[in-house]
């Protein structure tokens, strides 16, 4: 009988690197921020708003790398990894046509977007100014996207990250000398960023030469990626319409509430990383077991996959849960933000089992390529839960509470979605290609 088990340690050795991918950029941005920090508030706050700017633009974009991972683990698990390198050829060279997209026309809107969120004045001016330079490394972050997609299709998760960092560690000791030395202030910031993603893209790049594959645009291949990419961009647009409706109701609700709801907010977008990291594993093993015509061995690592997500999930919820009177004052000592974190926090430490299992099934089925239903899910999920209770505590005045319980709703709609879509097994389709 074959043991159709996946080993804890394969799916670590995947897991960790991934998850250092994930957390290098974050990272970065918070030694950026302590560079710009010392040259004042408006520096500070032109950073703030140009990097949201960009960050939005580039984060419509994951297909390049989930979208990617989910067609090259297939075509490597069926022992085509020439055919599944291919796939990171082809999304490299739409990283680049979207790039340079990108590029002339954030060229142009600039102004008057950053204008439109910060009013006409000085922010808006060195938002701008910051903007305009970082903006040419577009192209690379893509290109980077694309890479770290077919590496973890071929289950190589370590070269992602010694090419990230390599990049990043570079961009941090070049960033403070650009900025005070070099005098080129926050300008040196955005020229240490494109630094940074030009080395990184460049080493993707060679990874790509030496695989021997052919390295010229198939148009047809790239309409697919595209297909898939539909899916996941409008999946992505619902996180951001329920996202930033929260911040728009917390920021009407008082200065201390969108105070508590950021220190909070920031906290789950970074366990969510952590926990993410799972769903990469299981995005490459599902792949792999299903391009092989291993359909059980796909079935029986969802489930596998589902209890570490949890227990991982509730280890975090306990950890979170001791610390409530501890780490809030790390982000503020104003008493009253501090009097409005327990409306969110507690919210916030008991949703981490649910999002241990959500994370983990959202790789199962996207490495299956069941980007359709879970662009559906989610979508439904943020029209019936999320958005509902965000207004309506806008509306009743229920403050932070409303928020959190509208995430809590928005979570359990997708925890029941990706549970009721597991055990149906059909998304479980094997081959090569999913048809």
């Amino acid at each position: 009988m074959v043991d159709d088990r996946v080993p804890a340690r394969r799916v670590v050795s995947l897991a960790v690197p991934a998850l250092g991918v994930l957390a290098a950029e974050p990272l970065y941005v918070l030694v950026d921020t302590a560079v710009v920090g010392h040259l004042g508030a408006l520096p500070l706050a032109g950073l703030a708003l140009g990097g949201v700017l960009l960050t939005q633009v580039s984060s419509q974009l994951t297909f390049l790398s989930y979208g990617t991972t989910a067609r090259a683990a297939r075509l490597h698990g069926a022992g085509r990894r020439s055919a599944a390198v291919a796939e990171g050829v082809q999304a490299t060279w739409l990283a680049l046509a979207a790039g340079l997209l990108i590029v002339l026309v954030g060229q142009l809107v600039a102004w008057p977007v950053a204008r439109a969120l910060a009013g006409n004045g000085e922010v808006a001016a060195t938002a701008v100014s910051w903007l305009r330079i970082a903006l040419f490394g577009a192209p690379f972050v893509l290109v980077t996207m694309a890479g770290n997609g077919w590496m973890r299709g071929v289950q190589d998760t370590a070269r992602p990250l010694r090419y990230v960092l390599f990049g990043n560690g570079l961009s941090a000791v070049l960033c403070p000398v650009l900025v005070y030395p070099a005098g080129l202030g926050l300008e040196g910031s955005a020229v240490a960023n494109v630094v940074a993603q030009v080395v990184s893209a460049g080493l993707f790049f060679r990874a790509l030469a030496v695989e021997r594959v052919p390295l010229r645009p198939e148009p047809a291949l790239m309409r697919v990626q595209l297909g898939v990419g539909r899916d996941l961009v409008l999946r992505s647009l619902a996180f951001q319409a329920c996202f930033l409706s929260a911040a728009s109701v917390a920021a009407r609700t008082s200065i201390a509430a969108v105070g508590a709801h950021q220190i909070v907010l920031q906290l789950w977008s970074f366990l969510a990383l952590v926990l993410d990291s799972l769903a990469i594993a299981a995005q490459a093993i599902v792949g792999a077991a299903l391009g092989a015509a291993r359909q059980e061995r796909a079935r029986r690592f969802a489930w596998q996959i589902t209890r570490y997500g949890l227990v991982f999930g509730t280890a975090l919820g306990v950890l979170f849960a001791a610390l409530s009177g501890v780490l809030p004052r790390v982000f503020t000592t104003d008493p009253a933000v501090l009097a409005e974190v327990p409306h969110a926090w507690w919210f916030f430490v008991a949703l981490q089992p649910v999002a241990g299992v959500v994370f983990a099934l959202d790789g199962v089925l996207l490495g299956a390529g069941d980007a359709a239903f879970l662009r559906t899910a989610t979508l439904v999920s943020a029209a019936a839960g999320f958005l509902p209770l965000i207004w309506a505590s806008l509306a009743f005045g229920w403050g932070l509470t409303g928020i959190w319980t509208g995430l809590s709703l928005f979570m359990l709609l997708r925890l029941v979605a990706v549970l009721a879509r597991t055990r149906t097994g059909r998304w479980a389709v094997v081959g090569a290609v999913r048809s």
